[in-house]
């Protein structure tokens, strides 16, 4: 198993799967922080034969989370851990309650805020994997103000995040006030 600070695999197990099996524990996970959320590092694609990147993130009320978005080569699932998302999925705005998941495929538009008035833990999956904790890293940077926002913008092709104008997320954020 892969940690933080210990490297153990067995040929067996790596040559099945193409690498070896991931624990990261609480303790251990990386954090990075912007002013309205926290988001927890579990595993990156380079740690799992890029087959997927999972992190967890923690929403204050009423924190936006991304703006709408999609992704051209990667599936982005979303499970509720506690409190409500919003979510934009396609054109379409739901509410995520604890315990929904919802996987939203590559090409389709997306965007993702705490639901009005209430805070949300939300674990996020993404598969295959694209190297997003340098993606997370840079987005918490640029929200503290240590970061030109044009990095974003600039970074869209190596993190396969593409951001797209959305009617019906313009007008869910509006009312929110």
């Amino acid at each position: 198993m892969t940690t933080k600070n210990e490297t153990t695999q067995s040929s067996r197990t790596a040559l099945t799967n193409g690498f070896a099996p991931v624990l990261t524990r609480a303790a251990d996970a990386e954090t990075t922080r912007d002013p309205s959320s926290v988001m927890t590092l579990l595993a990156d694609s380079d740690h799992t034969g890029g087959r997927l990147t999972g992190y967890r993130s923690t929403f204050a009320e009423g924190a936006v989370g991304a703006p709408a978005h999609l992704h051209t080569a990667a599936s982005e699932a979303f499970f509720v851990i506690d409190g409500a998302l919003q979510a934009l999925v396609g054109e379409e705005i739901v509410v995520l309650e604890a315990g929904d998941f919802l996987v939203v495929p590559p090409h389709t538009p997306h965007a993702f805020a705490a639901a009005p008035g209430r805070t949300a833990d939300v674990l996020f999956v993404f598969t295959p994997g694209a190297g997003r904790f340098d993606y997370l890293r840079l987005l918490g940077r640029v929200m503290r103000g240590e970061a030109d926002p044009q990095e974003i913008k600039d970074s869209s092709e190596r993190f396969d995040n593409h951001y797209v104008d959305s009617p019906a997320w313009r007008e869910a954020l509006a009312a929110r006030g």
